[in-house]
């Protein structure tokens, strides 16, 4: 069976689209989750007082602040 050099462009083009069609459908999935969980967290924070949500931000931003310090530390060594 001797196929043509158009089929099989068709055939690898028409695979190439599904599978990026089905790489789509992931990334949404996961951008929807990620979606939820920020919209939770929010929820989580404006529950709380104001005086704990500022220690809560704080120390967030603390903990993130030393990470990007440690992270800029490796990458100089």
């Amino acid at each position: 069976m001797n196929l043509s050099p158009r089929v099989i462009r068709v055939v690898l083009l028409a695979a190439a689209a599904a599978a990026l069609a089905f790489a789509a459908a992931q990334i949404r999935e996961e951008h929807q989750a990620v979606d939820l969980t920020v919209d939770d967290i929010h929820a989580q924070l404006d529950a709380l007082d104001p005086v704990t949500r500022a220690a809560v931000v704080a120390r967030l931003t603390s903990d993130e602040a030393k990470k990007a310090s440690d992270i800029v530390k490796q990458a100089r060594s």
